[in-house]
Formats: C-alpha cells, structure tokens, sequence
C-alpha cells in the first residue's frame, strides 16, 4: 500500500526553547538588567546629591518585581501575556513609589527595559538551526509564533521569518488560536497544509491541533505513550527534517 503523504505549504515556529535553550537567557537577561538599574540609579542619585538609602534592589528586592508584575497580570488580564508591557508598568510603578519624579520615572523605566531587551536577544540558536531554516525557506513559507517578548527582526535569524507573530504584544497570547490564524492568514495557507513547531503542549500542540494543522511537539523523549494524531514528539529540531520527509515524501 502507498504511504499516503500530505501537501505542505507552510512551517511556523516557537522561539524559546524551540529554536534555543531559553532558560539562562533569560536568567542572565532578569538579573542583569535588575542590577544594571540598581547600580546605575544609585550613581545617579548620588551625582544629583540625593538620598539612595536604601538602594532600590534593597528596597524592591528581585522578588517584589516578580510580584507586581504578576498583580498587574490579575489586575490587568488583556496584558496578561504582554511582558514588556508588565514589565515596564511595574517598575513604573516602583520607581515611582522610590521617590523619583515623574519624568525621571520615565526615563529609568524606558532605559531598564532597553537594557533587558538588549540582554533578552543575547540567544544562542542550536547548531543546526541557521542551515534548517535556510533549506525550509527555499520549499515552504514560515513563520514565528512568540508569546515572549523576543523581536526575531533584531536577531540574524530573522531575515527567514517573513511573518513575525508577537501574540502577548496582540493580547492575545498563545494558546488562543488567533496568533495562529493571523499567521496563517499571512502566509495565505490553510491548517491542513501547515505544520506548526514547538515545545509547549498547552501553548504549542493544543491550539494547533485544534485548528486542523499538523504539530511537531519538541520534547525529550521519556516514555512511549501514542501520541494523538497529527501530533508528532521530536527530542530536538534537529529531528524535524526526518519528520517533514516522512509527512511528505520528500528529502529535507
């Protein structure tokens, strides 16, 4: 009998911990940005002959961060996956309560986020990841899905993206179809003829399960449970050019 293949138009892809290993990323990115305006408002301050006393690590420890930016996903629930914005309101917020005027406040807010999205794009794809996408980019169209707050435009990678979802920036952040459907939309495809790839099953699989499309689910291999049809579990992209063969017939 002939193995029955499928006519695929259109690959689109998760960033983190998909195409690179996202968490020290973004270790080094939430520390490093938090002690850059530490450091930087307290030499200020003390250049202008005001008080630094606590400093304002001591005063909003790391900690007391994460927790205004969780209060203001509650408080904010259209923002909930717009983590720049969450990010930038909260130490709006705490930079105001530490004292600083209102234009200052502004200005060290708008300075701490360049800072952390200077050091959130300091990603290292997997070794194989630049020559994938070259040889994907000349058979299909593609396409990222994020709900993080990586602008694929800054990174050398993206110049194989020509569609760019930011799905928290939409407010509509992943698993909700519609960063899906604007992507597919955009590179005028149907599910039926697209493959979606990444490595969360509640963000990743469900949603593009839902909407007809294939999905490669990127995770270590741990047992031997059958995976629901149309979704297909890679221990790494490296694997997917041996899936997309056998979707398609075709060598990758």
């Amino acid at each position: 009998m002939t193995r029955q293949t499928m006519r695929l138009e259109a690959i689109t892809f998760d960033l983190d911990d998909t195409l690179w290993d996202n968490h020290g990323v973004m270790v080094a990115t939430e520390l490093g940005h938090y002690e850059w305006l530490d450091r930087e408002l307290a030499g200020w301050l003390q250049n202008r002959g005001e008080s630094g006393s606590p400093r304002f690590a001591e005063r909003f420890p790391l900690e007391s961060f994460e927790q205004h930016r969780r209060a203001l996903a509650r408080a904010h629930p259209l923002h909930r996956g717009d983590f720049t914005w969450l990010r930038k309101r909260a130490l709006q917020e705490m930079l105001r309560e530490y004292g600083l005027d209102p234009v200052a406040v502004e200005q060290w807010a708008d300075a701490a986020m360049a800072r952390f999205l200077a050091l959130r794009h300091r990603v290292t794809p997997h070794p194989e990841v630049e020559l994938l996408l070259t040889s994907l980019g000349e058979r299909y169209r593609l396409a990222s899905i994020t709900n993080g707050n990586v602008e694929i435009e800054r990174l050398t990678l993206g110049r194989h993206f020509p569609v760019a979802i930011a799905a928290g920036a939409m407010l509509a952040p992943k698993p909700d179809p519609r960063p899906f459907l604007a992507a597919l939309a955009r590179l005028a495809t149907s599910p039926a003829r697209a493959l979606h790839v990444g490595d969360s099953w509640r963000e990743d699989v469900e949603p593009a399960r839902r909407l007809g499309m294939q999905v490669a689910w990127i995770s270590p291999h741990v047992d031997d449970t059958p995976m629901p049809p149309g979704v297909h579990r890679l221990d790494h992209i490296r694997e997917l050019p041996d899936l997309l063969f056998h979707l398609t017939g075709r060598p990758h």
